[in-house]
């Protein structure tokens, strides 16, 4: 493939993500037909076919996509911390920041896991948000910051109350005051990892 029918090609395959990506947010996957796909992306329905192979394929890209660009906001927050602790505060913090989006929690958390299935939608995660949050405990373990043992299971558990937390202030009425609390609460959980 020549460089410039590449570069058409990527071209085409971010318009189409980022199409679907704001379809499958306003409308949830259930609604969102291929046909609106291509319509909205000034494409035709084959061609949505030949990037991604199905509706269900062009979800899983999106979902990727939305992992990754999650697992990048905690990153960046992370990497602005002056110690490894703080890494671990902020990188959670904007986790459940990035949660606010509603791209998010729609995308990543309440359709991903019921239209790709648990092991995918773990997959997933594991590979982005996931691979981080075990990364930085690993670290704070090997420092003596946690205490041995701990950091696999803290991340599955943190992993999940982020997870729930970020879906709570999503459906809250008062969701800057409910934020707060949750990002309050999760210190105190952090907290309680802490080895002496």
């Amino acid at each position: 493939m020549s460089p410039s029918k590449k570069e058409q090609t990527a071209t085409t395959t971010r318009a189409l993500l980022a199409v679907a990506a704001e379809m499958f947010a306003d409308r949830g996957y259930g609604a969102v037909g291929l046909d609106d796909v291509a319509r909205q992306s000034g494409l035709t329905r084959g061609a949505v076919y030949h990037h991604f192979g199905s509706k269900a394929g062009l979800f899983d890209a999106v979902v990727e996509q939305v992992q990754r660009e999650v697992a990048e906001r905690v990153s960046d927050a992370a990497a602005g911390a002056g110690t490894l602790w703080d890494a671990l505060v902020e990188g959670c913090h904007e986790f459940v920041r990035a949660g606010s989006d509603r791209r998010v929690h729609r995308i990543m958390l309440i359709d991903a896991p019921a239209v790709l299935g648990w092991q995918r939608w773990r997959e997933l995660d594991a590979a982005n948000s996931g691979r981080l949050l075990q990364e930085v405990l690993g670290e704070l373990q090997a420092e003596g910051t946690i205490a041995p043992g701990l950091a696999a299971p803290a991340a599955h558990l943190l992993s999940g109350a982020m997870n729930e937390a970020v879906l709570w202030v999503a459906e809250s009425e008062a969701p800057d005051r409910d934020r707060i609390s949750a990002l309050a609460t999760l210190d105190r959980l952090l907290g309680s990892l802490r080895h002496g």
